[in-house]
């Protein structure tokens, strides 16, 4: 099969979905890989690892997408790469179905079937596919070092001839894969951890990783593991649970999300005016929302002296290690996806490709 990688075009996008790595894995099993040039530079790959790895480098976009069976990103295409690609083509990349139907309605037309990476049913069979977890797993540890950096003293317990410093109080919202490393990283700084989540199932979990589990007393866990929208009557009793505790924090790391709703609220104004000047809210879910009522995207807001941070494409900012695994997510799909012949099986009767497939035979799906 004809695999393209083209260079990634959204503005802070550094990541690349192949790594020489996974590339000469394709090569070897007989697949001609087409790379843009400069397509891995940002995540620290040269042209020159994918050509002694077997893959092809293009000089344009045009080259690339023209000449792909199947097209491999990390984000949804521009219209003027759909535009490029082959009709029939096969996409694999984020795509962010709610928000791109216009693409989505492009990719129609040209006849492309879509797979959505964020659309990885979470079963046994798909843990090596699951590019959701493999990202935010990364943010999670880099959600801890941007709030570190921001925080006006040391996390761990230090005893110094000048007397002992007690250690930094570390708060993580959300006990998902981004929280639970959160948790883990915090813990590995030397910070004293607590953590909430509305799945009862994540408390040993927590305990676990040797953080303290706030207990709000309710239970919302939705279809494959995923929290879900609380009635009101429990949100109100979460909110109150929440403010009660953030008020003695130095960190707050926020990392609660519902698929496909806005983040749940979960850190109000009243709660950051209650914390002490030089605290942190490290926000990961800015780009849904936010759990914090203050948080703005992408920027730095500061309130009598707390700091809240709505950092956006996180995984993006350690794009050596996120493109490789996203390659290597990408490589265990196409290994139950691909035939012995390395051709296409479509079959959406099967409960991972049918769960990904977003565009197909002239329909968008599940959306």
């Amino acid at each position: 099969m004809r695999i393209g990688v083209p260079l990634e075009t959204e503005a802070f996008e550094r990541r690349v979905a192949l790594g020489p790595e996974v590339a000469g894995r394709l090569a070897k099993a007989g697949h001609a890989v087409c790379v843009e040039r400069g397509a891995g530079l940002a995540a620290g790959f040269v042209d020159a690892q994918y050509e002694a790895a077997g893959a092809r480098i293009a000089p344009d976009p045009a080259e690339v997408l023209g000449g792909a069976e199947l097209v491999l990103k990390v984000r949804c295409p521009t219209q003027a790469e759909v535009e490029r690609f082959a009709e029939g083509a096969v996409l694999v990349s984020f795509l962010g179905p709610a928000a791109n139907a216009g693409i989505l309605r492009a990719l129609v037309d040209r006849k492309v079937t879509a797979l959505g990476m964020e659309l990885v049913p979470r079963i046994s069979r798909a843990q090596a596919m699951d590019a959701l977890s493999s990202q935010w797993n990364l943010a999670g540890y880099k959600a801890v070092i941007i709030g570190t950096e921001a925080l006006n003293r040391v996390l761990p317990m230090m005893t110094t001839a000048a007397g002992t410093l007690p250690p930094a109080k570390v708060f993580v919202l959300g006990a998902g894969v981004a929280g639970l490393q959160a948790i883990a990283t915090a813990r590995r700084l030397g910070a004293i951890v607590s953590a909430f989540d509305v799945r009862p199932a994540a408390k040993e979990q927590v305990h676990s990783l040797g953080a303290s589990f706030l207990d709000a007393r309710v239970a919302a866990e939705g279809a494959g593991g995923y929290a879900k929208e609380l009635p009101e009557e429990e949100g109100r009793r979460v909110l109150e649970t929440v403010g009660k505790h953030i008020a003695n924090q130095d960190m707050v790391i926020a990392t609660a999300q519902v698929p496909g709703r806005p983040a749940p609220r979960l850190v109000t104004g009243q709660m950051v005016r209650s914390m002490k000047r030089g605290s942190v809210i490290v926000d990961l879910a800015a780009e849904a929302g936010g759990n914090c009522e203050l948080t703005k995207p992408g920027e730095v807001v500061e309130v009598e002296g707390v700091v809240v941070l709505g950092p956006v494409n996180v995984p993006s900012t350690l794009a050596f290690h996120a493109s490789q695994t996203y390659s290597r997510n990408l490589m265990a799909l196409l290994e139950h996806i691909l035939d012995a012949e390395g051709r296409l099986k479509l079959d959406l009767s099967d409960p991972i490709m049918g769960a990904m497939v977003v565009t197909h035979a002239g329909q968008v799906r599940g959306i």
